[in-house]
């Protein structure tokens, strides 16, 4: 088992702390990259220090080949989260949710204690999910793009620059493969409290379908929205980083 968590292979570094207490560890939304969580980390706490999950497909790993199993994902990321000390919680968004959850129940069959799940703008993993974005026309790809986006004009791009589409959608579609192929296995519940998050117009998951998840802990549970929408995230930083720090003393 390793001393410490450190950056390369899955991991990418966004707060460096020399002796941190707590370790936070950010998973991406679908089609997102380890840089989304850039803003979020600069306002944890001092003595936390931050990574993200950089997935394949995308950044610096765009020549690698993408992964369209969300517990293959979890498969590769946990042996690298497998430390004794300090303090490790899990922070996911969307697509992240559910890998985080499933890197959870990995880590802690293999004995690592996940202080905190933070589940955003995520169904429950039993959660009965239909959906076949991952085989649609781009079109059809981009339009539920914007269909999240707080600023649709953002993605409508895709449409008018086929080169940058054909760099951005294979890696959108494995996520959705991988999410739309997604079955719930039965197990223990976590250990470890759960913290579920969501944007209170969030066109994805209503607060009833996020308090699912209290069945997925035998330890702590709470529910808490935010202004927004899927993407709440993006335009409320600050507040979830306060609420972040404030489960992380």
């Amino acid at each position: 088992m390793a001393e410490r968590i450190v950056a390369g292979g899955w991991l990418r570094e966004l707060r460096a702390v020399p002796d941190p207490r707590t370790v936070l560890v950010c998973f991406p939304p679908g089609g997102g990259s380890a840089s989304a969580y850039r803003a979020l980390a600069r306002q944890v706490r001092s003595d936390t220090a931050v990574f993200a999950v950089q997935y394949p497909g995308r950044q610096d790993r765009l020549g690698e080949s993408l992964i369209t199993d969300l517990r293959v994902l979890a498969d590769r990321i946990s042996p690298e989260l497998s430390v004794g000390a300090p303090r490790l919680a899990l922070f996911g968004h969307s697509m992240g949710s559910t890998v985080a959850f499933e890197t959870a129940r990995r880590l802690e069959k293999a004995g690592q204690q996940v202080i905190r799940l933070f589940v955003s703008g995520r169904i429950a993993p039993d959660a009965p999910y239909a959906g076949a974005i991952h085989k649609a026309p781009d079109a059809e790809v981009i339009a539920e793009l914007e269909r999240l986006a707080n600023d649709p004009a953002s993605v409508a791009i895709l449409r008018s620059e086929p080169s940058l589409a054909e760099l951005v959608l294979p890696a959108v579609r494995a996520d959705y493969q991988a999410v739309e192929t997604y079955r719930f296995e039965l197990g223990s519940p976590l250990r470890c409290d759960i913290s579920a998050l969501l944007g209170d117009v969030d066109p994805t998951v209503t607060a009833e379908q996020a308090g699912e998840w209290r069945r997925h802990t035998a330890g702590g549970f709470e529910l808490s929205t935010f202004p927004g929408r899927h993407f709440y995230l993006d335009e409320k930083v600050s507040e979830v980083a306060d609420f972040v720090n404030e489960r992380l003393v």
